[in-house]
Formats: structure tokens, C-alpha cells, sequence
């Protein structure tokens, strides 16, 4: 921690530094296009449970399963809000050692709280200060378009990734959807799925697979997008929050919406989808 030279040391229950006992390790905030404020929206309307965040979470654990089979694996799930991915592999791979990072110490400790025994930890992901090659799997889902310099972040990812570790990134994907949603989110960007692969190849990742989620519905999103962007544009900021909680609490309900993407990730196991609503990528670190 800053201003501690000792060693921080897990005790199953808190982090000991020196003799302080702490819930969670501190490093410090900067700007950030994220807050407490948006995290309690985004659960309040969509909680665990929402069909596009649950696919993603499944699609997260199938590319850290392999890692279930080597022998003491840790993984960092990076952007854990409350830990609702952190609590699907302690469910579904118990094998792996697990913990979380975000950047806000709010949601930190309201994770720790709500996942006793599990580590948690606040940093920058730009300058993280974990060491070089300590874990062996990193989740960073819709992380990156929060961050002003996505490349040093994704370059934090690959340095602290042991080789032949494995990391699981999802975005939003096409820039030509970026409209209100992505405004009240705070977000800089949406990706092109090549240029993701190139960021990830220039840093130094083998690109074990890439693809969408949400091509089944990506019709239907395309023009909600448009349509959004056509009526919505002149709103003040408070305005666009409240069309976007709408939105959110309406799609989380939406039977039709679960039941492609559950379609969806069968065929996944199959197939690449060349265009959707994410973008999602599966790197390894060169052993």
C-alpha cells in the first residue's frame, strides 16, 4: 500500500500490512470516466441477472475453464463492481483462486462486504502496481472503454499475465452505435473487433479466439441505437440517465432478448460472429 513498505499478506478473512489489519489493499484514485453513482444505477436497474451480462459472465468462465485443470492458478477479475463474476468461478471452477480489482475504493469495499473471504483490491489499471507475471488469468469485462489509454491498460493486463496465462476481455462493439448509452456511461469509445486484435497483437498476446456477442440481436440494437441518437441528442445529461435506467430495466426483463443469447452461446461453440453488440477476445501470453 502507498506509504507502507511491508508486505501485504492475505489472511483469509483481511489483508495484513505489517500489523494493520485492512479489508481491502488501497492504491489510490485519478480521473476516472466511471463512479460509484453509475455502478448503483447499472445494478439497481439490471442487478445480476441481466441476459447480456449473464452471457457475458458464461463466456468469461469458459476461457478461464482450462485453467481449472493446472495446479494452483490465480485469477484477477478486473472492473468487479459487486462480484457477481467472481462468484460464478468460485461456484463453477472452486480450483482456481480468485480476487477482484476496480478503480473506485467505493465499490471495493462494498464488494469485500458483500464476498467475505474473497481479496479484493483498488488500483489504476494504467499503472498497476501488481508484480510482473503474478497471475495467471485476468477478466476485463467492458473495462477498456472507460479508460483513456486503453493500450497502456490492456499492456498492464499482458505484463502482470505469468506465460502462457490467459486473459478474457469484452467491449462495446461498433463505433457507429455510440449514442446516449454510451454518454451516461462514461465510456470513450466503441471498438472495431480487428482493431482490438491488432492492440492486443501489437502488445504482444497470441489471439486465441475473437468474436461478438450479441449478433442475433444486433438488428434490433443497430436501429434502438439510431433511433436513440435521433431522438435523444438534445437531452440534458439528467434526461439521457433516465432514458438509459429505462432501457436497462426493460432489456433485463426481456425473454426474447435471453433466449437468443442463450441460442447464441450454443452456436458460439461453433462458429465466429462477425458483427454484435460486444466485442470479445480470448489472449494468452506467449510462453
Amino acid at each position: 500500500m502507498p506509504g507502507s513498505d511491508a508486505i501485504p499478506r492475505w489472511t483469509g478473512r483481511s489483508f495484513m500490512v505489517g500489523n494493520l489489519a485492512t479489508a481491502v489493499l488501497e492504491f489510490g484514485e485519478s480521473a476516472s470516466a466511471w463512479s460509484d453513482e453509475l455502478t448503483a444505477m447499472h445494478e439497481a436497474e439490471a442487478n445480476s441477472s441481466h441476459p447480456i451480462d449473464l452471457a457475458s459472465r458464461k463466456l468469461a468462465v469458459e476461457s478461464m475453464r482450462e485453467l481449472a485443470d493446472r495446479t494452483d492458478c490465480v485469477i484477477l477479475d478486473i472492473g468487479c463492481s459487486s462480484g457477481f463474476l467472481i462468484d460464478d468461478f468460485k461456484r463453477l471452477l472452486p480450483a482456481l483462486s480468485v480476487f477482484g480489482a476496480d478503480y473506485l475504493i467505493g465499490i471495493v469495499l462494498k464488494a469485500a462486504r458483500r464476498n467475505p473471504g474473497t481479496p479484493f483490491v483498488q488500483f489504476d489499471l494504467r499503472k498497476c502496481p501488481l508484480e510482473d507475471q503474478c497471475v495467471d488469468g485476468v477478466t476485463a469485462l467492458n473495462v477498456l472503454e472507460h479508460i483513456d489509454d486503453d493500450f497502456a491498460a490492456l499492456n498492464e493486463i499482458f505484463r502482470i499475465l505469468t506465460p502462457g496465462g490467459i486473459a478474457h476481455v469484452e467491449v462495446p462493439a461498433g463505433p457507429g452505435c455510440f449514442d446516449l448509452y454510451d454518454e451516461v456511461l462514461m465510456h470513450f469509445r466503441r471498438y472495431r473487433l480487428r482493431d482490438l486484435v491488432a492492440m492486443a497483437q501489437r502488445i504482444g498476446f497470441e489471439v486465441r479466439s475473437a468474436t461478438h456477442l450479441g449478433f442475433l440481436i444486433y438488428p434490433a440494437f443497430r436501429l434502438v441505437k439510431l433511433r436513440n441518437r435521433a431522438r435523444y441528442s438534445g437531452l440534458p445529461l439528467t434526461a439521457k440517465q433516465s432514458v438509459v435506467k429505462r432501457h436497462i430495466s426493460t432489456t433485463g426483463s426481456s425473454l426474447s432478448m435471453r433466449m437468443a443469447l442463450g441460442t447464441e452461446l450454443n452456436l458460439g461453440r461453433f462458429l465466429r460472429f462477425p458483427f454484435g453488440i460486444r466485442a470479445v477476445v480470448k489472449l494468452s501470453k506467449p510462453s
